[in-house]
């Protein structure tokens, strides 16, 4: 296992490439955590249960993905600002896979 590359746009617009273990069973709301690219209490609220949508991201290119579940899919159907390549952060788990991938936080409310 090893890091793999991840790059983050956070809510200000700025660009962000950071190192993502594979080996910690982390998910993208949690390396967004990890370094401090949201405000503390605004990403994450509920603690990775897809239960709020304040993880809510926009992927931006073309890596493959586990495929979206129920809860996932019931939660972004209720959120704001969802677009087409919405995904909630705290349901995507860093694998090797996801190596290059490159997302966009979405708007707080």
């Amino acid at each position: 296992m090893q890091d793999i590359t991840i790059k983050i746009t956070d809510r200000e617009g700025t660009k962000h490439e950071v190192q993502a273990p594979t080996d910690m069973n982390l998910n993208i709301m949690e390396l967004v955590r990890m370094y401090e690219l949201a405000p503390e209490g605004t990403i994450g609220i509920c603690g990775g249960m897809a239960m709020c949508a304040s993880c809510q991201c926009y992927v931006l290119n073309d890596v493959i993905l586990p495929e979206k579940g129920d809860d996932e899919e019931a939660m972004l159907s209720e959120a704001f600002n969802v677009k087409q390549n919405s995904r909630l952060g705290c349901q995507i788990h860093i694998t090797e896979e996801l190596e290059g991938l490159e997302i966009e936080l979405a708007p707080e409310s």
